[in-house]
């Protein structure tokens, strides 16, 4: 089951912590929800366990999902050049806002083994990671817009009864 907006575990920031059976046992479950939902990329959160763990693809074709599950994942640096694009969340159903986000991120997170690893993303899978990872931050997507923004999508979710 999908945690739904305005679940509190979704301002949460999940601390690090080992990689151990039971953060790889969250992981798999992640896998499986992300593959369900034929979604572009997933938090722990999502999934009602506020740990550090995202799933994310690196394919923008639905038919070639490449799932990806990091552990401890972690922004080491971004693109100082962006752009707009859609984004929406799996918690909060109907709802699309263009989020300024880095052309290119470099993230770090712990493999199933433990092991740190590094990679640069771009384009569309740059910006699933920054949002996957802002959220296991606690930062919820529609944190990234301004308070006039935010305040009429709310109200437009909550007028269509989807919302507390």
């Amino acid at each position: 089951m999908i945690v739904a907006f305005p679940d509190d575990r979704l301002s949460r920031k999940a601390p690090a912590r080992a990689v151990d059976a039971g953060l790889v046992a969250i992981g798999q479950r992640l896998l499986e929800a992300a593959k369900a939902a034929n979604a572009y990329g997933l938090a722990a959160v999502h999934i009602g366990a506020v740990a550090p763990v995202v799933v994310m693809s690196r394919a923008a074709d639905p038919a070639k999902r490449d799932y990806l599950v990091l552990y401890n994942p972690e922004i080491s640096g971004l693109s100082p050049e962006t752009v707009a694009g859609t984004e929406g969340s799996v918690s909060m159903p109907g709802v699309e806002v263009e989020i300024v986000r880095a052309v290119w991120a470099d993230v770090a997170w712990d493999d199933e083994a433990g092991v740190r690893q590094e990679a640069r993303f771009e384009g569309l899978p740059a910006r699933i990671a920054q949002h996957e990872i802002d959220q296991v931050n606690g930062i919820f997507f529609l944190d990234k817009l301004s308070r006039l923004k935010r305040d009429m999508v709310l109200k437009r979710f909550r007028k269509r009864g989807a919302g507390a």
